[in-house]
């Protein structure tokens, strides 16, 4: 009972102070996270038990128990239909912890995620290929795809199929109909689950992450056969994911998913989320748009080449992430000292605040 109240509390405390994580680790006191910043909720530390109490109400007896033997969990909760989380449950020092990530009820769109308004047609303007959204893990990757997803959701007439570990955004009804499966729950072998994707019929296709070589196949399949797919990585630019994706194969393979690669890619969208100065959050982004230029290079292997294309490509739509830095600081909305950290080429920033 104790720990039920004490969720409750930790819950409401989240939502009042419009936190984007909550992390109960034994010893410490519950701390939240919020505009990038970590904050502690009181000064009392947490007991291991307490959080295992808590770690049982979130995921049921049954999903404990398998917890307490293979010490890593993925998972999600809705609680009392107010808030949803993403939960990972892990061990730490032989004892459990939990770090939860707030994901929003409702999906926001574009513009008021702060996203350039260019996103907004990209899902409308393909009817298959792949768009990949990439960057380090808690930048908005998920949020971002939800939010183009759910235009096409919306406003067409399409079959939705993703596959999510766990799943994050629930999709509201739209013109489309959706179908969400997530591992474990839905689908329990992703890769089968994977394959079988095109035996459902669908339009559009969102897998959440690219894991490794066998998903980052399947997934050039999928998007080959005339479908939409939307996917994440966890890489910091759009030429180090092609170039991520073409090295995960073979050396006798490599030739071929260039091909394959630069035939299907529609779009690369890398993004990060930067702290405000009025303590709230911005996203910067860089974005490359797959044209003849990136295509030849895709094909050649020379990646290394692909910054100088977005770099010189504003008017077809592109733009480097230093671009969008140096907007945020020209905006005031971030200081230069925050947007240099987050900088592909720092030494570039200075030029595009003199010329945006």
């Amino acid at each position: 009972m104790r720990s039920q109240v004490l969720l409750e509390k930790l819950v409401a405390v989240v939502m009042y102070e419009k936190a984007t994580d909550l992390h109960l680790i034994p010893g410490y006191p519950p701390t939240i996270r919020k505009g990038r910043k970590l904050k502690q909720v009181t000064d009392i530390p947490l007991k291991a038990e307490h959080i295992a109490e808590i770690a049982k109400i979130l995921m049921g007896e049954e999903e404990f128990l398998k917890f307490t033997k293979t010490k890593d969990h993925d998972f999600s909760y809705e609680f009392e239909g107010k808030v949803r989380f993403r939960i990972n449950a892990y061990y730490t020092f032989g004892k459990p912890a939990l770090a939860l990530r707030v994901i929003p009820t409702r999906i926001r769109s574009i513009s008021e995620l702060n996203l350039p308004e260019v996103l907004a047609n990209l899902p409308i303007q393909q009817e298959q290929g792949l768009i990949l959204v990439v960057g380090p893990t808690g930048h908005g990757k998920s949020t971002t795809i939800a939010s183009m997803i759910n235009i096409i959701n919306q406003y067409h007439f399409k079959h939705i199929v993703t596959l999510e570990d766990p799943i994050e955004y629930i999709f509201p009804k739209g013109k489309s109909i959706v179908s969400q499966r997530e591992v474990h729950y839905d689908a329990p072998d992703f890769y089968k689950s994977l394959r079988n994707i095109l035996r459902e019929d669908p339009d559009v296709v969102f897998i959440g992450e690219m894991r490794d070589a066998e998903t980052i196949e399947s997934t050039l399949i999928i998007a080959e056969t005339g479908h939409l797919v939307f996917s994440t990585l966890h890489t910091y630019s759009a030429s180090q994911t092609i170039e991520r994706i073409v090295q995960s194969f073979t050396e006798d393979k490599q030739t071929t998913v260039r091909m394959q690669l630069a035939y299907i890619l529609k779009a690369v969208i890398s993004q990060r989320l930067l702290p405000t100065q009025d303590g709230g959050v911005k996203p910067a982004v860089e974005l490359l748009i797959n044209n003849s230029a990136i295509r030849n290079l895709i094909r050649e292997g020379k990646f290394h080449q692909i910054d100088n294309v977005i770099k010189t490509s504003l008017e077809e739509g592109m733009f480097p992430l230093e671009y969008s830095l140096a907007k945020l600081v020209k905006a005031k909305d971030v200081t230069l000292e925050e947007a240099l950290k987050h900088a592909i080429y720092p030494e570039e920033l200075k030029y595009w605040i003199n010329n945006v």
